[in-house]
């Protein structure tokens, strides 16, 4: 699936990912490839995602912390929108 993630500032990633995990603000979810269409709100949290390939601006980089193949990227807010093995996440 294609996850992009963009803030008001800048696109902080855009690439293939294997899962996507949001603070919802009814709780932490998680979505894999070909997952349903959904529209959610997200609250404070961290958004994680796994990925094999991933390239970041240097300024973009910074906000990230990596575990494995897994990346991290601390919010407060947002937006979600999953269709079509597409996901885009609005965060603030």
């Amino acid at each position: 699936m294609i996850l992009e993630i963009v803030s008001p500032e800048a696109v902080l990633f855009k690439g293939e990912v294997i899962s996507v995990t949001v603070p919802g603000t009814n709780g932490e979810f998680q979505m894999l490839n070909n997952h349903a269409a959904i529209v959610s709100s997200l609250g404070k949290g961290t958004v994680k995602f796994e990925t094999t390939t991933a390239n970041f601006s240097k300024e973009a980089s910074a906000k990230f912390t990596k575990e494995n193949s897994t990346y991290s990227l601390a919010i407060n807010s947002g937006t979600l929108e999953m269709n079509n093995n597409k996901a885009i996440v609005l965060v603030d």
